[in-house]
């Protein structure tokens, strides 16, 4: 190699560099609106989970009051 071809190869290897840099940039913006989306979308499900949970629980303690007045009656009888 001579000295003028070194300069080239520099910029050459410069211009793959940048390229390669860009390219993890863009992969790390992606990734980071990604994870925003699945946060919230976690963050939803989480909330949707516990009205379901709640929801869950009235209607045990209707099914629970139900079944406690059929045995009051079936004693009456």
């Amino acid at each position: 190699m001579t000295k003028k071809t070194t300069p080239a190869l520099i910029d050459q290897e410069l211009g793959q560099l940048e390229e390669k840099v860009s390219s993890l940039l863009d992969i790390i913006n992606r990734l980071m609106k990604e994870n925003q989306s699945l946060r919230a979308q976690q963050e939803t499900q989480a909330t949707e989970r516990a009205g379901l949970l709640e929801r869950h629980d009235e209607v045990r303690n209707r099914v629970d009051a139900i079944v406690t007045r059929l045995k009051s009656l079936e004693t009456n009888i």
